[in-house]
This record gives C-alpha cells, sequence and structure tokens, in this order.
C-alpha cells in the first residue's frame, strides 16, 4: 500500500509541475500549441483545466481557473499523505 500511496503522490507533484509549465508558457502568445512538446503538454492539462473553466470561466481576460486546479491537487495530495500516516500508524500497533 505504501508503494502505491507514494507512486499516486508522485504523480500528483509531476502534475502540479506540468500545470505550472502549462500555465506559465500561456504568458507567451506567440507558442504554436500544435506542434510538440507544446501540443502533449496541451493534451495532458487542458482537460483537467478545462473542468475549472467551466465553474470560473476568465474575468476581463484573466484566467482564475488554475487556482482551483492547484487547490484540489493540493487537498488530493494531503488527504493521500494523511492515509498513509494513518496507515503507517496502524502498523505499528
Amino acid at each position: 500500500m505504501s508503494i502505491l500511496i507514494q507512486a499516486v503522490s508522485t504523480f500528483l507533484s509531476i502534475y502540479t509541475v506540468l500545470l505550472i509549465i502549462r500555465i506559465l508558457l500561456s504568458w507567451f502568445p506567440n507558442i504554436d500549441w500544435f506542434n510538440p512538446p507544446f501540443s502533449v503538454l496541451s493534451q495532458l492539462t487542458d482537460p483537467y483545466l478545462n473542468l475549472f473553466r467551466s465553474i470560473i470561466p476568465p474575468l476581463g481576460g484573466i484566467d482564475l481557473s488554475p487556482i482551483l486546479a492547484f487547490l484540489l491537487l493540493s487537498f488530493l495530495r494531503q488527504g493521500i499523505m494523511a492515509i498513509a500516516l494513518v496507515a503507517t500508524a496502524s502498523s505499528y500497533v
């Protein structure tokens, strides 16, 4: 179980970094999102971000949906770490 929890936590960390890269690259309007590696990054991150874009539309040209995306990833990672802590503590009892 510990390996699974560690794998999910690592995946969430890597996905968070990919989201940060995607958001930073969105500041450059001349990037062609149809060419690799940008298209791969877009295909990996846009479906997740679009979930939050449907909840919070861009306001005045500023997309605030990544804030919710990061909050959810953070809560998931903290929840997984709490489960890991409880599982490790109960194995010592």
